[in-house]
């Protein structure tokens, strides 16, 4: 499996680009816009991969972060959805945007990705909000190597995990992760 690959880009036609790697073997993969929008013809890429093994191809998908790359296979999770699909609604949305269309019930916001049914939006949309509140839980995901070393030490004080989470949201990311737990400790107390 190929999940990250890094190299320079060299070519783009249409939303696929070809990125040459130091070794010289060159790779074609789909891309999103976010990826092609910044005219990088010959810049040094670093993206996150999926690649589609199919019976007559190989297909690589490229992304500019992991939060992208790791929303795309959780679409992939959902039965009907293929990685073209999937790569559509990623290119299309933002996933911040994408969350609180999914959390909001809104199917407009999902009318609007070209390609995309009301039958695939309606299902995106079920499996996504089971996804997202119950086994995915995407903040925690996502907290830094200090977030999580901030949330371990309040669970250890009796707090629970998602409680935790809620008051780092309200605590400077910029602190030590002494003065989040005291800040964390002094916002219970109000």
């Amino acid at each position: 499996m190929i999940g990250k690959l890094k190299g320079k880009l060299i070519e783009i036609e249409g939303n696929q680009g070809l990125i040459e790697t130091t070794g010289g073997v060159c790779y074609q993969a789909y891309l999103t816009p976010s990826v092609i929008g910044r005219d990088r013809i010959q810049d040094t890429l670093e993206i996150y991969t999926y690649l589609q093994v199919r019976d007559d191809a190989l297909v690589l998908f490229g992304f500019e972060t992991k939060k992208e790359s790791d929303f795309f296979k959780m679409l992939l999770g959902i039965a009907g959805i293929g990685p073209k699909t999937a790569f559509t609604v990623i290119s299309f949305t933002k996933i911040d945007e994408l969350i609180s269309a999914v959390k909001d019930n809104n199917s407009d916001f999902f009318a609007k990705i070209p390609g995309l049914g009301k039958k695939s939006a309606l299902k995106i949309m079920l499996e996504l909000s089971h996804k997202l509140s119950s086994e995915f839980q995407l903040e925690k995901m996502y907290l830094s190597e200090e977030d999580k070393t901030v949330v371990d030490a309040l669970i250890s004080l009796g707090f629970k995990g998602n409680e935790a989470k809620k008051i780092l949201t309200k605590i400077d990311k910029k602190l030590s992760i002494e003065d989040k737990v005291k800040q964390a400790l002094k916002k219970v107390k109000v």
